[in-house]
């Protein structure tokens, strides 16, 4: 059974480890910005505040992407190596990610979570007990491995952090909400139960990334239990409806920052 793991009492966002991972902040969100983001792709912000279709701006945004990584300049590399780094994009890992939670691409997108907002994963192909654990030195090193042969990654997926959550507060306007979302389980044991407030209720420690989708039905294909759950709107990493794409839209799947969250517990 996973365990939450030690916060570190640093990270690259503009909210501590701890509070970011508490119930607190599930019911009090505020903004979460990975730091000098904006500041940095200030120009294609300022573009955006000016289009008012969202279908151009998710154009606009992997246009720009592709110029400022150079994504698509890759059949212009002589080596199998740099063809292969710019080849190797934020979709890529996203697409491992819908595959399989726990491959190598699902370990690169954890450790980059780690990284930026001080959240350890507590769970990767098994429970990850503490930086000393066995379980975290595999997933450290399917993530060094994972990102070896890309172009800025982590910079890649900072920079699609910072247009979701731009998006997100297009589309849900003023302070940071919650959005009801549900995860399918199989046994509500796997995961570290930190309180019981009611018999349907649970506070439950979540991997530090976590897929959720919008459809309680869909929820119930991957599990026989589902926990409802009240999202931050600050805490959304990736959502397909967002970025006008097919990729993870099929189960209305929306990708989020994990920690301790209180859940509805539904079950057959």
């Amino acid at each position: 059974m996973p365990v939450p793991p030690p916060l570190p009492s640093f990270n690259l966002c503009n909210v501590p480890p701890p509070v970011l991972a508490s119930v607190a902040f599930q019911r009090h969100p505020r903004p979460v910005h990975i730091q000098g983001v904006r500041r940095t792709h200030r120009r294609l912000f300022a573009w955006l505040r000016r289009t008012r279709d969202p279908q151009d701006r998710s154009r606009r945004f992997r246009e720009y992407m592709d110029v400022a990584f150079r994504l698509h300049q890759w059949r212009d590399e002589p080596e199998g190596s740099g063809r292969a780094s710019l080849r190797n994009s934020y979709f890529r890992y996203l697409r491992g990610w819908m595959v399989d939670s726990n491959s190598r691409e699902a370990a690169v997108l954890k450790a980059w979570a780690e990284s930026r907002f001080g959240l350890p994963p507590c769970h990767h192909g098994a429970p990850i007990r503490g930086t000393d654990d066995p379980s975290y030195l595999r997933y450290r090193t399917a993530a060094a491995r994972g990102e070896g042969r890309t172009n800025a990654l982590r910079l890649q997926l900072d920079l699609l952090f910072e247009f979701i959550q731009d998006e997100v507060r297009r589309r849900y306007p003023g302070p940071p909400r919650g959005l009801k979302l549900y995860r399918g389980i199989h046994d509500l044991e796997e995961h570290e139960v930190t309180a019981r407030p009611a018999r349907d209720r649970v506070v439950v420690w979540l991997n530090n990334l976590v897929s959720f989708t919008r459809d309680a039905e869909r929820a119930w294909e991957f599990g026989s239990r589902v926990l409802e759950v009240t999202v931050p709107t600050s805490k959304i990493v990736f959502d397909g409806r967002l970025l006008h794409t097919s990729l993870l839209a099929g189960e209305e799947e929306v990708l989020a920052l994990g920690g301790q969250v209180e859940a509805k517990v539904r079950w057959w």
